[in-house]
């Protein structure tokens, strides 16, 4: 009985012994894969929030990630806007953090 299922074993542990440049054409594909599916559209995406954030100036409106909406009132070297978000509140906010520019008298509509 026992050398019955060690046959059994022994035929169904062979091993596939197919070419190497298989293995190198696969890893080839998968890393195009990755580079076309994730890292181009995210390096895209990256440069054209670098464009946007450079091109903010004094008195453009803007949408925050934490969704506030306001009127740049200053830019300051350092990275950082200083926004009016009405007549009496201002809050200093980091360049990294700006979504979008919204077009003029945005504000005044809502």
């Amino acid at each position: 009985m026992l050398s019955i299922i060690s046959d059994a074993i022994a035929s169904t542990s062979t091993s596939y012994q197919g070419s190497s440049y298989s293995m190198i054409i696969m890893l080839l594909f998968f890393g195009l894969f990755f580079y076309f599916i994730i890292l181009r559209p995210q390096q895209k995406r990256a440069k054209l929030h670098k464009a946007l954030i450079h091109s903010i100036t004094k008195g453009d409106e803007i949408l925050t990630n934490g969704g506030l909406v306001g009127k740049v009132a200053k830019v300051t070297e350092t990275g950082y806007f200083l926004v009016s978000l009405n007549d009496t509140n201002e809050v200093l906010i980091k360049r990294d953090f700006i979504t979008a520019i919204l077009p003029k008298g945005t504000i005044k509509s809502l």
